[in-house]
């Protein structure tokens, strides 16, 4: 696996893996959620796992493709959180404001 396509798959795990908690309604993807539904705080527990899970597959794939890991500082782990969080802002936005407009629309 070259460089390029190593960034363009991690990318792809990314996005999936930061919008992953507010699109399911199960608890950790694999219990079903109370009858009021999924709380708030374990859906953010959940996406902070995700932010390490991905980070760990990126460090795998550093680790196959360049054959050493580079130390990184704690600036370049403020910008990956914030870069995940910018990626989970569609499911945000989805399970906060589109999915209730949508069933709104529905009733109608």
């Amino acid at each position: 696996m070259t460089t390029g396509v190593a960034i363009i798959v991690l990318l792809l795990i990314a996005v999936l893996a930061a919008n992953l908690p507010w699109t399911s309604e199960r608890i950790a993807f694999v219990w079903p959620a109370p009858s009021r539904g999924k709380p708030e705080w374990v859906r953010l527990l959940e996406w902070l796992i995700l932010f390490f899970v991905v980070g760990l597959v990126g460090a795998g794939m550093e680790y196959r493709t360049q054959g050493q890991l580079q130390i990184q500082g704690w600036e370049f782990w403020v910008i990956a959180l914030s870069l995940f969080a910018t990626f989970a802002l569609p499911g945000f936005v989805y399970r906060h404001d589109l999915r209730r407009r949508l069933m709104k629309r529905q009733r109608r």
